[in-house]
């Protein structure tokens, strides 16, 4: 089931099927449009995410939806009607402060499908000391969210130290050769460390998700 509003068709039912409501893609969607998607889901008493929402969107959409959040680092909105409990523990980790656009994404969406997150900034293996400072706690998590641009290290480093899964999300960030994060993303593909999975450039939503998917799963069976 549906919902047809002539321009998109909206998964009302995806909650019931997959145990969390559908995403907003906000990027080239009119204020407009917005406005009676975010209608439809908060009449079916949905929590609604929105992800690369602009500023202007949110302003525009606060004066219709008072309690509307917005993460203006990670781009994401929040509509919350039904306040989930947080459980577990994911922890997102960054190269350095380029990549905390997509550290913000994916923060903001393992927290908001029901995740606590703990962030670890700026952590790169330029100064790996960095890194070994915070190591013991990062270890605490459920799953970890690598994610680095450049040569994109980060991921199999941690990886090689911890014995949860880690999902690597390569950024954009880099001068020429790394590609606009090509370079990141084949290298966390080409990674030996075991027990690394990798999503798209840039993808944090993708890496929030799945990383809830399996924090929920490990508290499940505690």
């Amino acid at each position: 089931m549906y919902k047809d509003i002539d321009f998109a068709k909206l998964d009302i039912e995806r909650q019931k099927r997959k145990g969390f409501s559908e995403a907003v893609f906000c990027e080239c969607k009119t204020s407009d449009e917005l406005i009676k998607i975010f209608s439809v889901f908060k009449e079916n008493g949905q929590n609604v995410l929105g992800t690369r929402a602009l500023k202007e969107q949110y302003e525009t959409l606060k004066k219709i939806f008072p309690d509307i959040k917005y993460n203006e680092k990670g781009r994401v909105l929040t509509l919350i009607e039904n306040q989930p409990i947080k459980i577990g523990e994911v922890a997102i980790c960054t190269g350095g402060t380029g990549d905390i656009a997509v550290a913000e994404e994916a923060a903001a969406t393992a927290e908001f499908y029901g995740s606590n997150v703990k962030k670890y900034y700026d952590i790169g293996i330029a100064g790996i000391h960095r890194l070994f400072d915070k190591i013991d706690d990062i270890r605490k998590a459920n799953v970890i969210i690598a994610i680095a641009g450049m040569e994109g290290a980060l991921g199999g480093v941690i990886t090689g130290l911890v014995d949860v899964p880690v999902i690597a999300v390569p950024t954009s960030v880099g001068y020429g050769t790394s590609l606009k994060g090509v370079s990141a993303l084949l290298t966390m593909l080409n990674s030996c460390s075991e027990g690394m999975t990798v999503v798209n450039i840039d993808n944090g939503f993708g890496a929030g998700y799945s990383a809830n998917l399996i924090n929920q799963k490990i508290e499940c069976k505690k």
